[in-house]
């Protein structure tokens, strides 16, 4: 069966091309649309949706991103609300379905500004200082956060997986993130860090075995197994070789063909093999490795020369694999044996151990002291649910990421997107002219947030926002807001301060998504024309000319 097809045509009926307003409607009705699809998605009460794909597997899940990028649309404005939930995803990892609810909304808010016969560019305008605003909102309601405090950055992860299908197990689930981010962490100097998650935390699935003895592993861990029988399958504290060449004979480069007269040039050509390969061999076996590691093949006589030596390899090893061995073991990976030097062997690893899970071996290389590659590994009843919590550890990890670079936390539960439109809604009074209403309609469209977490929960929208907006519209004796931390209980649907219940979220990603929404409501109503390009078969002629001029 195919993947579920949300199709919104680009032309009218007609065929002829849309511009102006017609334009404009279109890509609102398309931007809703998508909007529409995963509102149901927002929550801990969240629904989840079941999609087929093209090969005839399924995949259950509520996470935004997953939903959108196995979604077909034809429109093109629906394919770039797709993409802002990539975008999302790649920049904070959290928030895909927020930014998509968020930005059709603002889409749907400046349909009735167009009508008023407000000019496009007036709205855009009126849209980018809302969103100035917003950030100094977002800013002023935000609290600093101490990285090295467990119980604060717990809390704060499970805010994040609370909605997902692993909430049962957020504990360990949260216990993974922060384990596998601290781990990848790496200073690069003057208040720096690089923590790429993406490279160096591999998520390892293998399905079997309870959901419990999912674990960070320090260090790495490949679905290879050794190269020959009589090499050891464990070590303790090995010394590591990393190759990205063959231990293979070097045939020639340009497709060379030798004729052969007489036996003995046969005997001699084997000879020289052989004599290459000893050779490699030798220069490995002088830095005394116990362990060797290459990207590419190792020829049955190399193997010889290495189990005679006690040496075990490990041969068509990933690239990005190899990356992260080096990482964890401190090795760097040689291009060719003849020029490696000690300084190039890894010996920071604890203990080389191949292990049978299932039907297949595995290589563990753990104990690693100081690591800055790790592997997660993932056990669970299904392949399907293992997806899906692998989907939901990536959110994880990216809230970990997010706040170990900006510590600062938002409140939670729509809280933040209701302190910034009652904020922006007490700014609008200030702002002359023509573009009030512009910018009232994005203090309109932030409310979705919490609506949708009412409506998700069962509850009714009207008496809880009321309820919600008087909260954050009580001032202090210095005029000051004191009720911007209440939000959303989202499994009851009811009104709570969220400084007591402690669902706290990573500003980066509140900022994030209210710019990303922002900016592309303004890029769809920026466009004013909606033209099909005219496919190659209609260019005739012998030059493609000779069409319609």
């Amino acid at each position: 069966m195919q993947a579920p097809v949300v199709v919104m045509n680009t032309q009218t009926p007609g065929g002829e091309r849309q511009f102006g307003r017609k334009a404009q409607l279109s890509n609102i009705t398309a931007a809703k649309t998508v909007a529409d699809i995963i509102r149901s998605c927002l929550g801990p009460k969240a629904m989840l949706k079941m999609l087929l794909d093209p090969m005839g597997g399924i995949v259950l899940t509520n996470d935004g991103h997953a939903i959108l990028r196995e979604i077909e649309v034809a429109h093109p404005a629906a394919k770039s609300m797709i993409e802002l939930s990539r975008t999302q995803d790649e920049e904070v990892g959290d928030g895909t379905t927020t930014v998509i609810i968020l930005a059709g909304e603002i889409l749907a808010q400046a349909l009735p500004q167009l009508e008023r016969n407000i000019h496009p560019v007036v709205i855009i305008q009126a849209f980018k200082q809302a969103l100035t605003d917003a950030l100094k909102i977002i800013d002023e309601v935000s609290v600093p956060v101490d990285i090295d405090d467990d119980d604060a950055m717990y809390q704060l992860i499970k805010a994040s997986i609370g909605t997902k299908f692993v909430s049962r197990w957020s504990k360990l689930m949260c216990n993974l993130a922060l384990k596998a981010v601290r781990t990848v962490t790496l200073d690069v100097g003057s208040g720096k860090k690089e923590i790429d998650i993406k490279r160096y935390a591999r998520v390892e699935k293998i399905p079997g075995g309870e959901i419990e003895e999912s674990q960070v592993l320090d260090g790495v861990m490949l679905n290879k197994d050794i190269t020959h029988p009589k090499m050891r399958r464990r070590i303790e504290n090995p010394r590591v070789m990393l190759l990205d060449c063959p231990l293979e004979y070097k045939k020639g480069e340009s497709q060379t063909n030798i004729e052969i007269s007489k036996e003995e040039d046969w005997n001699k050509i084997l000879q020289i093999e052989e004599e290459q390969v000893k050779a490699l061999c030798d220069a490995i076996i002088a830095l005394k490795p116990d362990l060797v590691i290459t990207e590419k093949g190792v020829s049955d006589l190399a193997q010889h020369y290495l189990v005679k030596h006690n040496i075990t390899a490990l041969r068509r090893v990933r690239k990005t694999d190899n990356n992260r061995i080096a990482r964890a073991t401190g090795a760097t990976i040689v291009n060719s044996p003849l020029t490696a030097v000690a300084s190039d062997i890894g010996t920071q690893c604890g203990l080389f151990e191949i292990s049978k899970i299932g039907d297949e071996y595995f290589t563990f290389m753990t104990q690693c002291k100081d690591p800055k590659a790790c592997t997660i590994l993932l056990r669970g009843p299904s392949k399907d649910i293992l997806n899906e919590i692998e989907r939901n550890l990536h959110d994880a990890m990216g809230v970990a990421r997010n706040v170990m670079w900006n510590p600062k936390l938002c409140p939670g539960g729509g809280a933040t997107e209701m302190a910034v439109a009652v904020g922006l809604e007490r700014r609008a009074k200030q702002i002359e002219g023509v573009m009030q209403w512009p910018y009232r309609a994005v203090a309109e469209a932030m409310e979705v947030i919490p609506r949708t977490l009412i409506q998700n929960s069962g509850n009714s929208p009207i008496r809880v926002l009321t309820e919600l907006r008087a909260k954050h519209a009580e001032t202090g004796e210095d005029g000051e807001s004191i009720g911007s931390s209440w939000g959303i209980d989202g499994d009851s649907g009811k009104c709570v301060d969220m400084r007591t219940y402690g669902v706290w979220e990573p500003m980066a990603v509140k900022e994030q998504s209210i710019k990303t929404a922002v900016e592309s409501a303004c890029l769809l109503l920026r466009v004013d024309d909606i033209v099909a390009a005219k496919s190659a078969k209609q260019v005739s002629g012998p030059i493609g000319g000779g069409g319609e001029e």
